[in-house]
């Protein structure tokens, strides 16, 4: 037994040692190395791994000395660096955005929308067809889609009569599909020429105005697709710098490839002036659908300070790395 107990003590060490290094890297925010800023995202699953260590070290730890008291601090610290910065996506922080009264809603300007990432080698379309029939929203917006992709959601034409799309191979495909028709609509491309992001101007059945931006910025992490391994986040700035000259009320939503809590991430939404519609409300893990342990939110909602939030889901899997996110405003000036 005191062979095993010290195996597991040496284990505990070496793990929450570990737990501890990354946790402190993943405080330098402004590298271009991708290993740093992948850190960010697992923030959810280091939390849980640090607080089993601690209590598993406490239960087993007999000793009282001042490595043991070192180490100990050193968890406790990174326990507290971990919840402090997810505390804001839980339900006891407040709401950024707040939610809608009934007696507040005028049902002509309520709208919603599900952001979906379909994975470019998934061919589940039943299963999100359903979804989307299930929900009716009144946006569907769609990434990582490619001709297939968009020739099987042509389906969608007879409720969703207006879209604008831009299916590639490369995993950066992107298509919208609208019950509302799409003023001015542009497809843009902020840091890479098949990488597309769009804009474009709704009018509400009340005929309230928004600006409507769909974002889907590459990864940080080597892939064969492309990616901003070696660089800095460009694209996601860029429209964070667009929406800060927008006069119209905003809502910006897809697949940001970041998680909330990063530096890029609190950039944007300091440039563009949107709040995550998610803080305050849960994590919401988009991805990874494909993994019990290691989630974490991917895919946002952002909106300007004149929409309030009637629902937010997570729908559920269909064959994708990602969960569809669903989100019902109402726009409330």
């Amino acid at each position: 037994m005191m062979i095993l107990r010290k195996l597991l003590l040496y284990c505990l060490l070496l793990c929450g040692t570990l737990l501890i290094t990354a946790t402190l890297l993943s405080l330098v925010y402004n590298s271009s190395r991708w290993f740093l800023q992948i850190l960010n995202f697992p923030r959810l699953a280091m939390l849980v791994a640090l607080s089993l260590c601690l209590l598993l070290f406490l239960l087993f730890s007999r000793k009282k000395s001042v490595a043991v008291l070192v180490f100990g601090s050193g968890m406790v610290l990174s326990i507290g660096i971990q919840a402090y910065i997810l505390f804001p996506y839980t339900p006891l922080a407040g709401k950024q955005v707040e939610s809608a009264t009934e007696t507040t809603v005028d049902s002509r300007s309520v709208f919603s929308i599900v952001v979906a990432n379909v994975l470019i080698t998934n061919r589940r379309i039943d299963k999100l067809l359903a979804i989307i029939a299930d929900k009716d929203p009144t946006f569907v917006l769609t990434m990582e889609v490619d001709d297939w992709w968009v020739h099987q959601l042509s389906v969608l034409k007879k409720n969703y009569p207006y879209r604008l799309t831009f299916p590639t191979d490369n995993a950066y495909g992107m298509a919208l599909y609208s019950k509302l028709p799409l003023h001015k609509p542009q497809r843009m491309f902020l840091h890479h020429d098949r990488v597309p992001s769009f804009t474009m101007g709704i009018t509400l059945p009340d005929s309230s105005q928004f600006q409507l931006y769909t974002l889907h910025p590459v990864a940080p992490a080597p892939s064969k697709y492309p990616t901003n391994v070696g660089g800095q986040e460009v694209a996601l700035l860029k429209a964070g710098r667009l929406i800060a000259r927008q006069d119209l009320p905003t809502v910006a939503a897809g697949d940001f490839n970041d998680v909330g809590w990063s530096h890029n991430m609190t950039q944007f939404a300091a440039i563009s002036g949107l709040q995550d519609v998610r803080c305050g409300r849960g994590l919401y893990n988009t991805f990874d659908a494909q993994s019990l342990l290691m989630r974490w939110p991917l895919d946002y909602v952002f909106v300007s300070s004149q929409f309030k939030v009637i629902a937010l889901e997570r729908l559920p899997a269909f064959g994708s790395d990602h969960f569809p996110y669903y989100v019902q405003l109402t726009h409330q000036p």
